[in-house]
């Protein structure tokens, strides 16, 4: 199938989406994006641009906005599904009658479902039972895919199909799309790193040097990989795409939504008025209370979950949760070279102290 015979079906009106909707179009494809917002289909089809979500920036005129999500589905051989977690089961649920099990469903939300744990092509399985579905997830952020700066990302399934489909539909000479067979694990790294961002833009605020951010960063992906193992993922997906570049683009820009709300709260501002300035979905806030107590429920070891859960929703002051990580067991940097059981062990046996 030649590109330009493709349509790729894009459903949310966000910058994400947008962005990966003039991909598809700058590479022949026919797109059309689903959005609520009539006014924002309008602007899209007269003016291309999503003045929104990604004001500065134009989209390929060949972008088709529409409200009609049947006309957005029906023959697309691609559908991104690019809904926050909060609406996403809702969206594919009203999409679902007018899909098939040929076409192939790839979430591009780095979120979770808060009543079900569920990870959004979980969601996509389950809606659905079909057989293509997939992930897109990495460093990715829209304004600069949308100025069309040099980006990668990873697109991951255990169908080659949907792979390949993702990799000729995206991949352009500023969009690298590199493939993997761990969804679950590609996945969980786009939905945890959301936490960390949120600690380390407040980090940031707070002026702490280079050293704790850094030390910030590193835990935060061992506990990653230390949470993900532990629901069936594979470790050494976090040395990816996925992994420790989306960890490291989101904790260190400003362009990263979560990194602005924990900005804004290491300045001073309640979780309540850092959502609203920000005025978009930061899907970290909802994740950290989710990540905390399934981490509790399956005795997964994770400091900085917990500490960020206490600022965010006990009203710890931000400025305790660095400290908050330097009171805790001294224990193994690289769990998978070490394992945190032979440190305890070796500890008990001298008698030192390992835990607080």
């Amino acid at each position: 199938m030649a590109l330009e015979q493709i349509k790729v079906a894009v459903l949310g009106g966000g910058s994400f989406g947008t962005a990966l909707a003039s991909i598809a179009a700058d590479n022949g494809a026919q797109v059309c994006q689903w959005m609520r917002d009539e006014a924002l289909v309008e602007q899209i089809n007269t003016e291309h641009r999503n003045g929104r979500y990604l004001p500065d920036y134009a989209i390929n005129e060949a972008v088709i906005a529409s409200t009609n999500i049947r006309e957005t589905v029906e023959g697309a051989a691609l559908v991104l599904v690019a809904i926050p977690s909060s609406a996403f089961r809702d969206v594919v649920r009203q999409a679902k009658r007018w899909l098939t099990k040929e076409q192939i469903l790839v979430s591009t939300t780095k979120g979770i479902e808060q009543d079900s744990f569920l990870l959004m092509s979980q969601v996509l399985e389950e809606e659905t039972g079909f057989p293509h579905i997939g992930v897109i997830a990495g460093p990715n952020l829209a304004s600069e895919i949308a100025d069309k700066q040099l980006t990668a990302t990873v697109v991951a399934s255990q169908d080659p199909l949907t792979r390949t489909r993702v990799q000729q539909a995206l991949g352009c000479g500023y969009f690298r799309v590199y493939a993997s067979n761990d969804r679950h694990g590609v996945e969980l790294g786009g939905a945890l790193k959301n936490i960390y961002a949120i600690s380390a833009g407040m980090a940031a605020a707070l002026g702490m040097g280079e050293n704790t951010r850094s030390m910030l960063m590193t835990r935060a992906l061992a506990e990653m990989g230390r949470f993900a193992v532990a629901q069936g993922a594979n470790p050494m997906t976090f040395l990816g795409l996925a992994g420790v570049g989306d960890l490291i683009v989101t904790c260190s820009s400003k362009l990263s939504r979560n990194y602005r709300v924990g900005f804004a709260m290491g300045e001073g501002r309640t979780l309540q008025e850092a959502i609203d300035a920000l005025g978009q979905v930061a899907e970290g806030v909802n994740t950290v209370r989710l990540v905390r107590d399934k981490a509790r429920e399956m005795n997964v070891y994770m400091p900085l979950a917990e500490g960020l859960n206490r600022v965010l929703f006990e009203g710890v002051a931000p400025k305790e949760m660095a400290g908050m990580l330097m009171m805790n067991e001294h224990s193994s940097d690289v769990e998978f070279v070490l394992p945190r059981e032979a440190v305890h062990r070796a500890h008990s046996e001298t008698g030192g102290a390992h835990g607080k």
